[in-house]
């Protein structure tokens, strides 16, 4: 397949809320195999079936919505930020251009979508106001200055700074806070959206099929592709592309956010995010995020472990206690909440690489020529932050063709 230049995503333009895809499939065109069943596999399963492509999505689970460990996918805070991200997590200089470009294709979709009442309500996508507070004058952070001085050029709707934000209500203003902006961000309910994303996929034709691959899919490539029909694969394992993708440098950081009642009833209802971000906490592993996950629920947290692998943590656990200390000592009303009992810990493994973001064709050559020797594979292994934009669509169909 010729690789070519890939215009930006635009809803309405090359990407469709509509049940149809864009661009019909016909039947010589090309087919491409997903690994992966997450957000980032729907997300990019949707871009191409408005492109035309033929989809066969193969995951070993896919989101559920019982007591049991759900997918990365769902257990993430899915606040839209611009990056660095709340839990400070960037290893290189074009990791971090390249998610400042894709995050802002993701805000106008996501802002697009959330203005109709009708498709917020059924993807769980809404636009509400982010406080993002600060524990030094934000000028004498120079990387802070930059980040708020390109989040008031790039577009980003209602950003607003001044000294009153450090006076919102119930905000102890005794917990070192010394500066603060505003803007309208989307906040989206993962698993309403999990459940949209895969009805949106099936009905504009996607094939999902449930089976676990096991290794490299490099080793198996050739056969890969023979038995599903497909021209291309997309490596959307996640944390598992340290395996699928043989890439050693991918390692999990783990998250865990605490589900507490947010009906009025206990305090005060919480309307809009509230975020000490670890760069400007000073603290890269423990930092003050609330955020409202839908009419119902307020997700408190966070933590960032790099390289835990167990997902061991309960509401007793001491990182835990101190999570939601930190949360209640900036907002004491907080004292009074009732953890959600259906759900009251999600806690998950935020897939990393050691350079952040891949998206790339294979590069590694196959040793025994089967329809060429370049590789057919696209890795994703990096879709921690792709609810915020932070892993780009446009490669995968360039290598897609």
């Amino acid at each position: 397949m010729s690789q070519h230049r890939v215009s930006p995503l635009i809803l309405s333009e090359n990407l469709s809320l509509a049940s149809d895809p864009l661009e019909a499939a016909g039947t010589s065109s090309p087919t491409v195999l997903i690994v992966g069943g997450g957000v980032t596999g729907l997300l990019s399963a949707w871009v191409l079936l408005d492109r035309g492509y033929h989809v066969t999505i193969v995951s070993k689970e896919w989101a559920s919505w019982t007591k049991a460990q759900r997918l990365t996918s769902q257990i993430a805070g899915a606040l839209w930020e611009y990056p660095p991200g709340v839990c400070g997590q960037h290893t290189d200089t074009a990791s971090l251009c390249n998610s400042k470009r894709w995050c802002m294709v993701v805000y106008q979709i996501w802002d697009i979508i959330a203005s109709d009442p009708e498709m917020a309500a059924v993807s769980g996508v809404r636009m509400k106001r982010s406080h993002f507070f600060f524990a030094d004058p934000i000028e004498d952070d120079p990387a802070q200055l930059q980040k708020m001085e390109e989040i008031q050029k790039s577009g980003i709707r209602g950003f607003f700074r001044d000294r009153h934000l450090l006076r919102v209500p119930d905000v102890n203003s005794a917990y070192g806070i010394v500066d603060a902006y505003e803007h309208l961000a989307p906040i989206i309910d993962t698993d309403r959206a999990m459940r949209w994303l895969m009805e949106l996929v099936q009905a504009k034709g996607a094939r999902l099929v449930t089976e676990y691959i096991h290794g490299d899919l490099f080793a198996q490539e050739n056969a890969l592709l023979e038995r599903f029909s497909a021209d291309v694969i997309v490596n959307a394992t996640g944390l598992a592309c340290a395996e699928t993708a043989g890439d050693m440098s991918c390692y999990p950081i783990r998250g865990a956010l605490i589900r507490v009642i947010n009906d009025g009833t206990d305090f005060p209802k919480i309307n809009q995010a509230m975020t000490i971000t670890a760069d400007a906490a000073h603290d890269a592993n423990e930092i003050v995020f609330i955020v409202p996950r839908n009419d119902n629920i307020l997700l408190l947290g966070g933590i960032a472990e790099s390289h835990k692998w167990n997902l061991d943590h309960t509401i007793d656990t001491p990182i835990i206690k101190r999570m939601r200390n930190r949360c209640e000592a900036f907002f004491p009303q907080l004292k009074k909440a009732r953890v959600d009992p259906k759900y009251p810990l999600m806690q998950g493994l935020r897939p990393f690489r050691e350079k952040n973001v891949r998206v790339e064709r294979e590069l590694r050559r196959k040793q025994v020529v089967w329809n060429g020797n370049m590789s057919k594979i696209v890795p994703q292994p990096h879709c921690a932050f792709i609810w915020t934009g932070r892993c780009g669509m446009e490669p995968v169909i360039r290598m897609c063709g």
